[in-house]
C-alpha cells in the first residue's frame, strides 16, 4: 500500500505542480505590456497569458491531491512526526498560500488591466472586465509583472525545496 500511495503522490506532484510552476513562470512575460514604442503582437500575448492563467487555476484545484496523498503516504510510513516531513508540510502550505493569495490574483489583475476598455477588442473575452477609471499605467503594469515574476520565483523555490527534502529526507534510513 505504501508503494502505491508514494507512486500516486509522486505522479500527482509531477502532473499538477509541474504545469503550475511552468505556466506561472511564463505568465509575466506574456502579460507584461510592450515597452513604449514597441508595437509587438500584444493581443496574442494576452491570449497566451489568459491560457497560462487558466492552466494555473485548473491545476491548482487538482493539485490538492499532492498534499492529501503526501499525508496519506507519511501516515502509512509512520513518518508524520519527522522533522523533514513537518518542514515539507509547512513549506507546502506557504507555497499554496502564495499561489492563492498572490500569484493567481496577480495574474488576474494583469489580465484585467491588459484587456483594455470594453469594446476595443483588445482582449474583451480574456478577463471579463476592461481597464476602467483608475487603470494602471504601462509602467505600473510592467512593474506589477516584474513583482509577479519575483513572487512566482519564490513559489517555485519553495516547491524545489520541498522536492529536495523529499529526496534527501534528513535522518532517513535509506543511506542516500
Amino acid at each position: 500500500m505504501t508503494k502505491l500511495l508514494l507512486s500516486l503522490h509522486v505522479l500527482a506532484s509531477i502532473l499538477t505542480v509541474g504545469p503550475i510552476t511552468v505556466a506561472a513562470s511564463m505568465f509575466p512575460r506574456y502579460a507584461k505590456p510592450p515597452a513604449p514604442g514597441d508595437d509587438g503582437p500584444h493581443d496574442h500575448d494576452l491570449r497566451t497569458a489568459a491560457f497560462l492563467h487558466k492552466i494555473c487555476r485548473g491545476y491548482a484545484v487538482v493539485g490538492i491531491a499532492v498534499p492529501v496523498l503526501g499525508l496519506a503516504t507519511g501516515a502509512q510510513m509512520g513518518v508524520l512526526g519527522d522533522a523533514w516531513l513537518m518542514a515539507s508540510i509547512v513549506l507546502t502550505t506557504i507555497a499554496a498560500a502564495l499561489l492563492m493569495s498572490m500569484v493567481l490574483p496577480g495574474q488576474r489583475e494583469l489580465l484585467e488591466e491588459g484587456a483594455g476598455p470594453a469594446g476595443t477588442g483588445a482582449g474583451e473575452d480574456l478577463a471579463g472586465t476592461g481597464a476602467g477609471p483608475g487603470a494602471l499605467t504601462v509602467a505600473e503594469r510592467r512593474s506589477a509583472a516584474a513583482r509577479l515574476a519575483m513572487t512566482t520565483g519564490m513559489f517555485n523555490l519553495l516547491w524545489a525545496t520541498v522536492v529536495v527534502l523529499m529526496i534527501v529526507r534528513p535522518g532517513s534510513t535509506t543511506g542516500a
